[in-house]
């Protein structure tokens, strides 16, 4: 029998994107994926953005995603925590995945303990990016009246302009690298916790679309996540370490 031990970790799918060549045989990677680690998994934290754009209407929620939502309602059903952590693609969750698919939902970073380590999980966004513009788009989607008044227009025109605003904006933004460790603000973040909670072993993010692996302490490591656009990258922590991967089938 395989031991089931390991955690994993994986952000950034933005299924539905126009950047995927092909969104559906991506998500159906992941659905492969899923079926490769439930074997030994003991839980699986999404870390934000897994959907390009996500609405839940009292009565409705976004067409599509069958194929992996069911994927992983059959992962929870198994036993296996499954953790879905809100994006800034995917913040406007009420209860539907919880109680169809069995999921734990995270509005906010979450720290974990597993044999003796400590982590510090969130999205990123919104952690030590302090550039107005950047806060102020925050502050309208995360405001509860403004979703209300977005709730009230018919989905044929909120689906298709959630969509067209989160293609432009990448479009010109393009494909992020890394800015380097004096300029990560995800690093910074990171360096500035560690010095209220020492104890953190490891920060994991989503958010940057970047794959990094980098030391902030003689015990604390920050690991940004990748993507499944360029990457189709994960972490796994399997009781005693924590490595960044990428999905081979």
């Amino acid at each position: 029998m395989i031991s089931k031990k390991r955690i994993y970790f994986l952000a950034d799918a933005h299924l539905g994107s126009k950047w995927h060549a092909d969104s559906v045989e991506t998500e159906r990677k992941l659905c492969r994926w899923l079926d490769q680690v439930k074997q030994d998994a003991r839980a699986i934290f999404l870390l934000g953005d897994i959907f390009d754009y996500w609405f839940e209407y009292k009565y409705v929620v976004p067409k599509g995603y069958t194929r992996v939502l069911g994927k992983l309602a059959e992962v929870s059903d198994l036993g296996i925590e499954v953790h879905f952590f809100i994006g800034n693609h995917d913040i406007w969750l009420t209860d539907y995945l919880s109680k169809e698919c069995g999921m734990i939902l995270h509005f906010e970073p979450f720290i974990a303990e597993w044999n003796g380590k400590k982590f510090f999980l969130a999205h990123g966004d919104g952690l030590g990016d302090d550039s107005p513009g950047f806060l102020f788009l925050r502050k309208l989607f995360h405001s509860k009246f403004l979703r209300f008044l977005f709730s009230a227009i018919h989905p044929r025109l909120t689906v298709p302009l959630a969509h067209a605003w989160s293609n432009h904006s990448r479009e010109n933004g393009g494909m992020v690298e890394y800015l380097g460790e004096d300029k990560e603000y995800l690093v910074l973040f990171a360096k500035q916790k560690l010095k209220e909670m020492p104890d953190i072993n490891y920060f994991i993010f989503g958010h940057r679309h970047i794959m990094l692996d980098l030391p902030i302490g003689e015990c604390s490591r920050v690991i940004i996540l990748g993507d499944w656009i360029r990457y189709f990258s994960y972490a796994v922590f399997d009781g005693e370490e924590l490595t960044l991967k990428t999905f081979e089938e």
